[in-house]
Formats: structure tokens, sequence, C-alpha cells
């Protein structure tokens, strides 16, 4: 070979010999794989684009049966669901793509209303994706714990339950329901309403801090109203509610856009935030510091449980059968219950 011709490299073999280390741990690094350090990734890359090396990443995923995509899947209900344009959704889906885009993944989006049984099945072995991240259990926990038996590679972000089959990830429900209504009960509000879907099981178990809150004073809550968790839906039934019966001096709201729905239909009957009624929302996305008054919400950390999910999910792609993991709830005071 000539004095100063580089060495022709047409292999993951020939990089493996430059760098000094096994032909899967190039393989590994050329795919993004956290199994290996960051040290290492960065010179087996640096070779790599030197000698003008690219993976033949078509070729590798049919050999390994690899899609190199992830499905970030909505399991919305027919009823009583929400809008893929719920700020909570946005906001969760953003964090979700930031991680799984930085590991060298695809992200699919699938909506799903379930008019199928079997609808998660199909999609588990549709061959699109190496694993799934579901956002919610809606009122499929059967298909979840069924799917789960048999496929590995899927985290769920909702309600945790002792006993079940997945992985999950979701915040202290429970905790939050619970400290939104000690918050407004501690401040002299004894008429509380509780706004949300109970079909859902993170929103059944806010209900259930609601109600333990309530145990704990001795106070009957004022009424607890099944609300959509669509911005109009759960306007209407906001505003049906009031117009029929006494107006609590209270609102526990299953979500920040029902909090804002259930604004907009005190303010249409005269009676103000928080003068009259104080109203607590849930999750803190970006809107809540932004609607008139602010809204006190129980915020849930939506970055971290990102992060966590997705780190869980490739942990089940390599193997590691990971535990579930329950987030603090944090109550944020703003204007609409000071």
């Amino acid at each position: 070979m000539p004095t100063g011709a580089k060495l022709a490299v047409t292999s993951i073999s020939d990089i493996a010999r430059l760098a000094g280390v096994s032909a899967s741990t190039v393989s590994r690094a050329l795919s993004g794989s956290t199994m290996i350090s960051v040290a290492t990734r960065a010179r087996i890359n640096d070779l790599a684009r030197e000698h003008g090396f690219q993976l033949n990443q078509m070729a590798r995923n049919l050999r390994l049966r690899r899609t190199n995509a992830i499905g970030v899947v909505l399991p919305l209900g027919r009823a009583m669901g929400q809008l893929v344009s719920d700020p909570f959704f946005l906001t969760m889906l953003g964090h979700l793509a930031d991680g799984i885009t930085v590991r060298g993944y695809d992200v699919l989006i699938a909506r799903i209303v379930q008019d199928e049984p079997d609808w998660l099945e199909v999609l588990a072995s549709s061959g699109r994706v190496d694993g799934l991240i579901l956002i919610g259990q809606s009122t499929e926990q059967a298909a979840i714990e069924r799917v789960a038996t048999n496929y590995r590679p899927m985290v769920v972000w909702g309600e945790y339950r002792e006993g079940q089959g997945y992985c999950s990830v979701g915040t202290d429900n429970v905790a939050g329901g619970a400290m939104a209504s000690r918050h407004l009960l501690g401040s002299g509000r004894k008429r509380l309403l509780f706004a949300g879907d109970p079909d859902i099981p993170e929103i059944r178990a806010r209900h259930a801090g609601f109600l333990a809150a309530h145990r704990e004073v001795g106070i009957e809550p004022h009424h607890v109203l099944a609300t959509p968790l669509s911005p109009e839906g759960a306007y209407r039934r906001l505003s049906d509610y009031l117009a029929a019966n006494e107006p609590p001096d209270g609102i526990v709201a299953a979500s920040d856009v029902v909090a804002a729905a259930a604004i907009r239909a005190l303010g249409e009957r005269g009676l103000s935030v928080p003068d009259a009624v104080s109203v607590v929302g849930y999750d803190d996305v970006p809107m809540a510091a932004q609607l008139t008054p602010r809204l006190t919400t129980v915020r849930q950390d939506l970055r971290r449980g990102a992060e966590e999910l997705v780190d869980r999910l490739f942990r089940r792609l390599d193997g590691d059968a990971c535990d579930s993991h329950i987030l603090p709830a944090e109550l944020v005071v703003r204007g609409s219950a000071p």
C-alpha cells in the first residue's frame, strides 16, 4: 500500500479493526445504542465519517427484524375522549419525540378509537414499530394486560395498579386529587364539585383523593359531574349543570382543559373566579399560567415522565424487565384558587 494511502473501509469489520473493538460494538455504536459508552460511540462515528462509511440501515433492520421506529399511541375513548390537540397530549408528545429521536429512532403516532377489541394486538404485531408507548389507559386496561403477556417492548403512561402485568409511569393521582381538594377545603370552601371522567383510571384515582380529603374533615362532596375531557364537551356539561343547580363554591377539575372550560362557564353565569368559585386544575400544561385568572393546578412533571417512559422502553428492548415508576404530584397555587 502506498505511503499515506487510507485503508479501504467497506464493512463494519474494517471499522472494528481501526477502532480496536468488536464488530458487534461498531454495529451498536453506529445505531446509537446506549449499551455503548458515549466516548466509544463518538470515536466509532468519527472513524466512520472519516472513511465515508455508512451503515446500510435498511439491510441491517431487515436482518435484525427491526424498524428503528417507536409507536406512540393515544388510546382515546369514543364518548368521553380527548382530542390529539389537547395541551396535555401535545406537551407529552413533544417530550417523548425528543427522547426517542435523540436515540436515532423515528416516531410513529397513532390515535386509536377502540372500535375493535384486538386493536392493540394488531398494532403490536404489525411489524411497523419496535416498541410502543401508550399515553393513557383510557378504558383499555384489559387489552393492555392481554397484550403485555406476550409483548414486552411496551410501556404505559397512566395509573399504577398493584399486581398489573405491564410497566407504567405516572403521577400519584390519589395524592394529587387530595391535595387539590385539601387546598380548597382549607381556604374555607365547603361545596366542592369534582369534574372529570371517572371511567379513566387516572381520573378515578384523582376522584378517590377528592373523596379522601372530604372524609378527613367530615364534609360531604357537593357533586361529582361526569365531564368529557374535550374543551367544548366539558364546557357544555358544566354550563348545563350550572343552569340547573345551585353552584358549588369550588371546583376540582380533572385536567387543565376542564378547568378552563369551568372558568368560561362560570363567567357566563356571572360567577367570578375566585371570588364566587375557586377552581383547581390538573397537569400544569403551559396554558395554565396564561388563563385569566392564572390557574391553580396540580403539576405533573411531564418532561420527567417522558424521560422515564423512553428509558424504560429502551431498557425493555434490551431485555430488562424494569419496574413501574410513580412520580410525585405538586400543587401550584395561582390566582384561580389563592
